[in-house]
């Protein structure tokens, strides 16, 4: 179940009431008048069926909610009720597989944007594969993939892509393809001084069989992506948000940019070139898997929604 505030204007904030009273998936609605703002708009509370919440909140978007009041979205951590249980049985599908909308399209403009945090933990991630390369530790490389924060800009690309966000894809293209490019060269300069001094040889940056993985891609890197990408997404869009972790340390992207700052630095065209490889090939298929995911959970979205109203439409004629 999710817990909506609304607060509107008077004569919007009753007609929204009684559009909602109809609504089997709706339960606990409270409306109270005059609580607003200096006494010009009212407040209305309820539960909802996470099954049936894009429904609701387009109806409500298109009655002009958003326009003159707002619309609150909460997920509780538990709801007691006769009433919620009653609301969920009429929504139809799992409340696990429902996907809200309006979550998520909040979520990938906040994700699209570029930030100081983004560009320092990408970079910080960079390096550290970097040094995991270095020293041929794997535990390193898998620090670095935990910390590397790129899968929310690129998950926004591909919402942007599925709902036709041309703003949010162009912004959230800049903030990862950016960030990729600003930790390499940081990458780079950074190794490079370390290389002049003497402090590491060409030898130590080009070998290492645990991590040898980085600069040999394959068939299988390209898999690997589609499934990530496609548990990626379902961690984000559906409650199941722990599966994220998993999806950090399957994906070959951060390591590969640190890898190509280190072998650059240090003259290795050859491994730079594969690293280069490895990191296009996760990306394509991350890509691929996000919008065929969405696009899928999108269409079956819809068709719970023509189930619903077929529902709707039965206890009408029978009530007729």
């Amino acid at each position: 179940m999710l817990t909506v505030r609304v607060t509107a204007p008077h004569d919007l904030a009753r007609e929204v009431c009684d559009r909602l009273r109809k609504d089997p998936t709706v339960c606990d609605l409270v409306y109270v008048p005059g609580v607003a703002q200096d006494g010009a708009g009212d407040l209305v509370h309820f539960e909802l069926a996470r099954e049936n919440a894009n429904n609701v909140m387009r109806m409500l978007h298109d009655a002009g909610v958003a326009t003159h009041g707002s619309i609150v979205v909460s997920d509780p951590i538990a709801v007691m009720s006769h009433g919620a249980a009653a609301a969920e049985r009429a929504a139809p599908g799992h409340p696990a597989d429902g996907v809200l909308w309006a979550q998520l399209a909040d979520r990938s403009r906040e994700d699209a944007r570029p930030s100081w945090s983004f560009f320092a933990f990408l970079v910080l991630a960079t390096l550290i594969a970097g040094i995991g390369r270095l020293l041929d530790q794997p535990i390193l490389v898998i620090g670095a993939m935990v910390v590397g924060p790129e899968f929310a800009p690129l998950a926004a690309i591909c919402y942007a892509v599925v709902r036709r966000k041309r703003g949010i894809a162009g912004i959230a293209s800049l903030t990862l393809f950016g960030g990729f490019a600003l930790s390499a060269v940081i990458a780079w300069i950074v190794w490079s001084v370390v290389y002049a001094l003497g402090f590491i040889t060409y030898e130590q940056a080009t070998s290492g069989p645990l991590t040898e993985f980085i600069i040999t891609p394959d068939g299988w890197s390209f898999v690997i992506a589609l499934l990530a990408g496609i548990a990626g997404v379902l961690s984000l869009t559906t409650p199941k948000s722990s599966a994220l972790v998993g999806v950090f340390i399957s994906i070959t992207t951060v390591p590969a940019v640190g890898t190509l700052g280190l072998t650059l630095a240090v003259g290795a065209w050859d491994d730079a070139r594969s690293a280069l490889v490895q990191l296009s090939l996760n990306l394509a298929g991350l890509f691929i898997a996000g919008i065929v995911t969405l696009f899928m959970q999108l269409t079956f979205e819809r068709r719970i929604a023509l189930r619903l109203e077929a529902r709707r439409a039965r206890r009408a004629t029978r009530a007729a």
